[in-house]
């Protein structure tokens, strides 16, 4: 019998951290009680640290040859959902808020999702191996893409990102505690194992609490004065078109390169996603001062609130498809 799938708190905590921090902004802002500058930092290496440690080299190893699932699944993420993005960012130029523009765009260029991208798609009987492979890849390859993305799009508007110092951070808060972790894999494997819920829920209490403190920040400088629930709409509708879009070009490209139906699950599911898990500690990288950062997020808060609705009907439906074995189900 299929196990009942329990339900996920995170959505609706997401809801509650942004609410806290429109009621309660001042523990989480900048130089507040709380030190958000300090523990900011020291969350991200924590979520990319854990990430490493739960990585296994088998896993990524055995999806490694596929390199047609590969390309189509890095080229939607950081070539078709960024040029995507600066579809909106021109027709949208002068409409909305420039922060939410920003945000916007910052969803396009983002990594594929991880854990998400990968339970799916053994839900959906699709290419596991090829998911782990393609979503860790794609979180490395973010480090340096999404930066260059945000930085030429930023530079058309007059506005600078220091590339190198932005880099730089990226790789040593992110690359580092990655790399780290996967490197003390070998000895502290067996506690990530037996501990995983206890380290799951952690990687998502830090998280939040990064989108609390975003918020807080974007709270107290007075961004949010005078907006109406229409940049939710505004936030809600972009989503919709680039997932819907990525759906449809990651589902041609794999008929066109005749996917068996497993590479197929794998493809659309890495290649339509993107990742809170990155952004949120990215963002804070990228816009590190911009009391904007709480707007800047919105887009990718939403999308991924989305993505998970929508993907995990699908991995259910596309679990029940004829030719499926569900006698190991359990």
């Amino acid at each position: 019998m299929a196990r009942r799938k329990s339900f996920d708190w995170f959505v609706p905590a997401l809801g509650l951290a942004i609410i806290m921090a429109l009621v309660l902004p001042e523990p989480g802002g900048k130089h507040g009680p709380l030190h958000a500058e300090i523990l900011n930092k020291v969350g991200v290496a924590l979520i990319f640290f854990l990430h490493g440690a739960n990585l296994s080299f088998g896993a990524l190893k055995a999806g490694a040859m596929r390199w047609q699932l590969h390309t189509v699944v890095q080229v939607c993420v950081f070539v078709v959902f960024p040029f995507m993005g600066l579809g909106l960012w021109y027709l949208l130029a002068g409409r909305i808020p420039e922060d939410l523009r920003i945000g916007l765009m910052f969803l396009c260029a983002l990594p594929s999702t991880v854990s998400s991208s990968v339970a799916l798609t053994g839900i959906a009987h699709g290419n596991v191996a090829g998911a782990i492979f393609n979503a860790t890849i794609s979180s490395i390859i973010g480090i340096f893409v999404t930066p260059l993305w945000m930085a030429g799009v930023l530079h058309t508007q007059g506005q600078s990102l220091n590339l190198g110092d932005v880099i730089l951070d990226l790789v040593i808060w992110l690359l580092v505690p990655l790399i780290i972790g996967q490197v003390l894999r070998p000895f502290i494997g067996h506690f990530v194992h037996r501990h995983k819920k206890a380290l799951s829920l952690t990687d998502r209490l830090v998280i939040l609490f990064l989108v609390y403190s975003s918020f807080c920040d974007s709270m107290l400088s007075g961004v949010w004065k005078g907006k109406g629930p229409d940049l939710i709409g505004v936030a809600l509708g972009g989503g919709a078109v680039l997932f819907v879009l990525a759906m449809i070009v990651t589902n041609l490209a794999s008929r066109a390169l005749n996917f068996s139906e497993e590479d197929r699950i794998a493809a659309v599911f890495c290649g339509s996603k993107k990742s809170l898990a990155a952004g949120v500690p990215m963002a804070n990288i990228l816009f590190a001062g911009n009391p904007g950062l709480g707007l800047i997020l919105l887009p990718t808060i939403l999308y991924h609130a989305s993505q998970l609705v929508i993907c995990s009907w699908l991995a259910r439906r596309w679990a029940h498809r004829p030719g499926i074995d569900h006698s190991q189900s359990h």
